[in-house]
C-alpha cells in the first residue's frame, strides 16, 4: 500500500494538480550557499565551454524530472536555459532521458550505451526515488550508483548527482536518510558534485517560499519549483566548472 500510494505521488510529478491562483506572488527561492557548495571540479565542462565546444547534457531521472504536458517548464528545460544565459554564446545542448519506476541498478545497466549514445559533456542523474518507495536495500543501492557513477567516469564524462524529490506528505511513508546518506557518499568518494534537491525543497517549504505539504499542487506551482530548481542546478555547474564567465561573455 505504501508503494502504490507513494507511486501515485511521484509519478505525478509530486507537483502536478490544479493550477494555482494567478495572483500568488512569485517566491524569492533562494538557496543558502552550504545546499550549493562543492569541492568537485566538473573538468570536461570547463574544457569544452572554454575551448568553444558545444556542451552536452544529458539528464537521466524520472518523472520527477518532468510537469505532465509541461516538458517546456520542468527542470532540465530551466537548467538549459540559464546556462545559455549565463554562458552567453557558448552552445548548450540538453536531452532528457526518462526512465519512469526503475532503481539505480536499473537505469545503471543502461548508462554506458546511453553515453555511447548522446556523447555527453556532463550527465546529471537523479536517483533514489524508487528505491525508497520499493525499500531497496540501503548498502545495494550504494553498490549502484557507485558502479553508475564509475562507469560514467571510465567513459570520460563529468557527473553531477541529484537526490530525492522532498515532499513532508511522504516522510511518514517511508524512510530516505539512508537513501540521502548514500548518495552523499558515493558523491565524496567519486569526488562529483552532489545537487541536494531533497535538502532545497525542504528549505523552500521550511522558509514558507513553497507549500509542499498541500495535497492540490498546482501546475503553476509545480512550473515554479522546476524553474527554481533549474536556476540551482545551472549555478552549481558554472561554480563546479569553476568558469570565468567574463571571458564567455
Amino acid at each position: 500500500m505504501r508503494a502504490a500510494i507513494l507511486s501515485l505521488i511521484v509519478l505525478a510529478g509530486g507537483l502536478a494538480g490544479p493550477v494555482a491562483r494567478a495572483e500568488e506572488a512569485p517566491p524569492a527561492c533562494e538557496v543558502p550557499a552550504y545546499l550549493l557548495s562543492s569541492d568537485s571540479r566538473l573538468t570536461h565542462v570547463a574544457a569544452a565551454v572554454k575551448a568553444g565546444k558545444p556542451l552536452n547534457v544529458l539528464v537521466l531521472g524520472t518523472r520527477s524530472s518532468t510537469i505532465p504536458s509541461l516538458d517546456g517548464s520542468a527542470y532540465p528545460a530551466k537548467l538549459q536555459a540559464a546556462l545559455k544565459e549565463r554562458l552567453g554564446t557558448a552552445p548548450v545542448n540538453l536531452s532528457v532521458e526518462i526512465q519512469g519506476g526503475k532503481t539505480a541498478e536499473d537505469m545503471a545497466a543502461s548508462i554506458v550505451k546511453l553515453v555511447e549514445t548522446k556523447s555527453p559533456t556532463l550527465v546529471i542523474w537523479q536517483t533514489g526515488t524508487y528505491d525508497a518507495i520499493r525499500g531497496i536495500d540501503p548498502d545495494d543501492f550504494r553498490s549502484a550508483v557507485d558502479e553508475g557513477v564509475s562507469a560514467l567516469q571510465n567513459a570520460g564524462v563529468d557527473v553531477i548527482l541529484v537526490n530525492l524529490q522532498y515532499s513532508p506528505r511522504t516522510e511518514t511513508m517511508t524512510s530516505v536518510p539512508p537513501y540521502l546518506d548514500n548518495m552523499r557518499v558515493v558523491a565524496q568518494q567519486h569526488d562529483v558534485p552532489l545537487f541536494d534537491r531533497f535538502g532545497i525543497m525542504r528549505h523552500w517549504n521550511d522558509t514558507g517560499d513553497f507549500d509542499l505539504f498541500s495535497a492540490t499542487h498546482g501546475a503553476e506551482l509545480a512550473k515554479r519549483v522546476h524553474g527554481c530548481l533549474g536556476r540551482a542546478l545551472s549555478k552549481l555547474v558554472i561554480d563546479a566548472a569553476h568558469l570565468d564567465l567574463a571571458q564567455q561573455n
